[in-house]
């Protein structure tokens, strides 16, 4: 069976209730299956929430936080730092065997800079699957966190659905994509069950899909079209839901993303 990648974002650190709920299903799953599952996520909202307080200004271009210079330790801090160690922290109260990660460890997902204008944001791409795959024979839950690294031994910021596409292909696994909305919405704020990528297009030129979503959106394409398979953007408050989701029923719970 193919590892499942799971990638964590919005609003979920920032709520108790919800992580704890997320990682207790998280534990059944692993005591009732056989399937090597790997962590990958983001922190935005805790860095923002740093941010405020250092008084730091927070610009984003096309849905990617602009980094620079004097922000770089900043963020690398909140995400490998608090934000991995808070995930780790819930995986130790339901007794699932963890590492903490960021994708630079193993070189398991290669960084290099977008741009000057953006700063130290990273784009990522295919790296070597050799550490996670041990641990995940090893049966660990690897938790990684969106921080890359140059060749030239530059740390970068790295969006995290950019990472989690990365490291899906790195392992031939397959992807959910959560966070705190249910999934691609129309004009109507209903959900949209199925996407296909014109369906897409068409959504994003109308302005129904924007912002992060559009990041969102475009990542689960370019992952659904280099894995062969579909790509699901769901919610994780939908806990109940999420092991038939983890089991690739379709129909359950939020948008896939067809290839």
């Amino acid at each position: 069976m193919r590892p499942l990648i799971i990638k964590l974002g919005g609003a979920l650190l920032d709520n108790k209730e919800d992580l704890t709920k997320l990682f207790v299903v998280i534990s059944k799953y692993k005591k009732n299956y056989q399937r090597p599952l790997v962590i990958v996520h983001g922190g935005g909202s805790m860095v923002d929430a740093l941010m405020d307080r250092l008084s730091l200004p927070v610009v984003r271009r096309n849905g990617l936080r602009v980094t620079p210079a004097d922000q770089i330790d900043v963020i690398v801090g909140s995400l490998a730092g608090s934000s991995n160690t808070k995930l780790l922290s819930e995986t130790k109260k339901q007794n699932i065997a963890s590492v903490g990660l960021c994708l630079a460890d193993g070189n398991s997902v290669k960084v290099k800079q977008i741009s000057e204008e953006l700063g130290y944001v990273g784009e990522a791409k295919v790296g070597d699957p050799t550490l996670i795959n041990l641990l995940l024979n090893a049966n660990y839950l690897p938790i990684i966190s969106s921080i890359g690294i140059t060749e030239e031994g530059q740390m970068m910021n790295v969006n995290a659905d950019h990472a989690a596409v990365a490291l899906a292909k790195t392992l031939d696994a397959d992807l959910i994509l959560l966070s705190d909305v249910i999934g691609v919405l129309n004009a109507d704020k209903q959900l949209i069950e199925s996407l296909t990528e014109s369906q897409a297009d068409q959504l994003i030129a109308d302005g129904i899909i924007t912002d992060g979503m559009i990041v969102k959106v475009k990542s689960a394409f370019e992952a659904a079209t280099t894995l062969g398979h579909s790509i699901d953007i769901a919610s994780w408050k939908a806990a109940d839901k999420l092991p038939d989701l983890f089991n690739g029923k379709s129909g359950i719970t939020g948008t896939r993303i067809i290839a």
